[in-house]
């Protein structure tokens, strides 16, 4: 699960990604558990729910970029896009509003290009945040 955003500006709206990453690590207990990966450019947390391993991953990139960072990540877990959800920001969503999307196009989400451009596929799971537009 990869929380899309830019690295380091916390609490704006194109970094909602890596807040609801944060949100679920402290439902999941793993909260203090995250550590900064340099192989793969990246904050890393481990989880297991109901019996499932999950990779929780915060890329420290700026948006454009998040893709390879979630490209090294998924080799080294030996994950395929089927495998990794993506949470980010929908800006033609309305505030609070969410949707889940599998595949297709980035639709002109600079951090969704990257992830397919990184990992040659758009099978991504993708969980939306509406940021609404301003």
């Amino acid at each position: 699960v990869a929380g899309l955003g830019n690295y380091g500006l916390w609490g704006t709206r194109h970094s909602v990604g890596m807040e609801v990453l944060d949100r679920l690590a402290r439902q999941l207990a793993v909260a203090e558990s995250w550590r900064a990966d340099k192989q793969c450019c990246a904050d890393v947390a481990m989880a297991t729910v109901h019996g499932l391993e999950l990779v929780l991953l915060k890329p420290r990139r700026f948006m454009n970029l998040n893709g390879l960072s979630i490209a090294t990540a998924a080799e080294i877990y030996s994950l395929g896009p089927e495998d990794i959800y993506l949470v980010h920001d929908d800006l033609d969503k309305a505030l609070g509003k969410v949707a889940i999307k599998l595949g297709g196009s980035a639709r002109g989400h600079n951090g969704v290009q990257s992830c397919i451009s990184a990992l040659h596929s758009n099978e991504m799971t993708r969980l939306r945040i509406g940021i609404g537009r301003p």
